[in-house]
């Protein structure tokens, strides 16, 4: 057995056969070895529940954010909740299955790399990653459905019981905020949201208009105001490393079968190689 990890793991999207098995064949190198779970990890809250339990008794801690897929509501769904009621249902879900959330005390990790408090967050989006050309929100909007790139959220991702996903968004990064600045100052973090903190990722989407759903301003600067040594994210299905002011930004998905099979081929690599990502201690090769 190797020096334990803190690992990574996101978009594992178990509705997909291909993906169910990679999910299964996720395992610890090590008995310490802790795994960060970036959100959109299923759409039903039976499926999501199921592989986080299979996932924590492997894993020393396993900590959670959610993703949009996690928060639709469709109308087959077992569970009809909706939105921040959804939220906390599955978030009540963890906490039975001793899976950490936003809602949990930030743990700190002192393995390798650390001692490191590791955040997850819940932070959504606001549109204000706006598409080149515009500077409204419905101008934004506009656009995107002009281009054909609307996210599904606008169909089954409910704010209730806020007026808008802006507001509910507005929220969690108030809340959010206030539990960041009361980490111990002395302490770096690991910040964990399914969303991109920053708009750098999304520069490379295919469709560019889809950022628009990909994060929010408001969070530009807190890899650097809250100390980060990595931040951890989803959602985009581009699985890299880049660097932000000497941050690392480590996006850990898997995406879909159709995303995830060309890319192994192109790179000759295979899904259990390169996942769950190290966030640490930091790698000394950052590639796929």
């Amino acid at each position: 057995m190797t020096s334990p990890r803190l690992l990574a793991v996101s978009d594992l999207h178990v509705r997909h056969p291909e993906n169910r098995a990679v999910a299964d064949g996720l395992r610890p190198t090590s008995d310490g070895d802790w795994l960060i779970v970036a959100g959109d990890v299923a759409e039903q809250t039976e499926d999501v529940a199921e592989v986080l339990a299979v996932l924590r008794r492997r894993f020393a801690r396993v900590i959670w954010v959610p993703g949009n897929h996690e928060l639709w509501t469709r109308t087959k769904d077992p569970v009809s909740l909706r939105g921040e009621y959804r939220y906390q249902h599955l978030v009540d879900t963890c906490r039975e299955l001793d899976v950490l959330t936003p809602e949990d005390e930030f743990p700190v990790w002192e393995g390798a790399g650390g001692p490191v408090v590791v955040a997850p967050l819940f932070l959504l989006y606001d549109y204000s990653f706006l598409p080149v050309g515009t500077s409204t929100f419905a101008d934004g909007l506009a656009a995107a459905y002009t281009a054909g790139v609307v996210c599904t959220d606008e169909h089954l991702l409910f704010p209730d019981p806020h007026e808008s996903r802006q507001a509910w968004c507005a929220a969690r990064i108030e809340e959010s905020r206030r539990r960041l600045d009361a980490i111990d100052p002395s302490l770096p973090t690991v910040l964990v949201n399914h969303w991109p903190l920053t708009r750098t990722p999304t520069r490379v989407l295919r469709y560019p208009e889809f950022a628009l759903w990909c994060g929010t301003e408001a969070t530009a600067d807190w890899h650097v105001r809250y100390r980060a040594t990595a931040v951890v994210y989803g959602h985009l299905h581009i699985p890299r490393v880049i660097y932000e002011d000497g941050v690392r930004f480590v996006e850990a998905s898997l995406g879909y079968p159709r995303e995830w099979k060309p890319r192994d081929e192109r790179f000759g690599t295979t899904v259990t190689e390169t996942l769950p990502r190290q966030v640490l201690p930091a790698p000394s090769s950052s590639g796929l």
